[in-house]
């Protein structure tokens, strides 16, 4: 079995997404690895000006709040923790990150913020739990 140094996370705010960092701090601690947070920010297809703009910024103000959480929680059972926020509206960009920075592991919700998306293009843990190459551990 190789050995797990670097964990990827996929947050986005949710109690699942969260409860899938405290599977990952459970992991890091057996293992001694390091645990990186991904958040994909959707990418706003329809410009309206300084309202695409506040809309865009508003969201990456969250994400850097609840990046500030999972960084103290992680902190506080001494695991080191990065913080990578993206934007874009690819499902792949979690496998594709975490392939193109060698992630031993992909740690992820099994549900996150928006189920209406998941009713009509399939979940994004089930595309990457199918497209990526790296292991792939989809907490409920």
């Amino acid at each position: 079995m190789p050995e797990i140094k670097k964990i990827l996370v996929a947050l986005d705010g949710s109690a699942q997404s969260f409860k899938s960092l405290q599977e990952a701090i459970y992991l890091a601690r057996q293992c001694g690895a390091t645990i990186t947070g991904l958040c994909v920010l959707p990418l706003y297809t329809i410009s309206l000006g300084k309202f695409t703009t506040s809309l865009r910024n508003q969201s990456m103000k969250e994400a850097k709040k609840f990046m500030a959480k999972a960084k103290v929680l992680s902190a506080q059972n001494g695991i080191v923790f990065n913080e990578k926020i993206v934007v874009s509206n690819h499902t792949s960009k979690i496998s594709e990150y975490a392939s193109d920075k060698k992630f031993d592991l992909i740690v992820m919700g099994s549900r996150g913020m928006n189920p209406l998306k998941e009713l009509f293009l399939g979940s994004v843990a089930n595309y990457t739990v199918h497209k990526s190459a790296i292991p792939v551990l989809v907490v409920k």
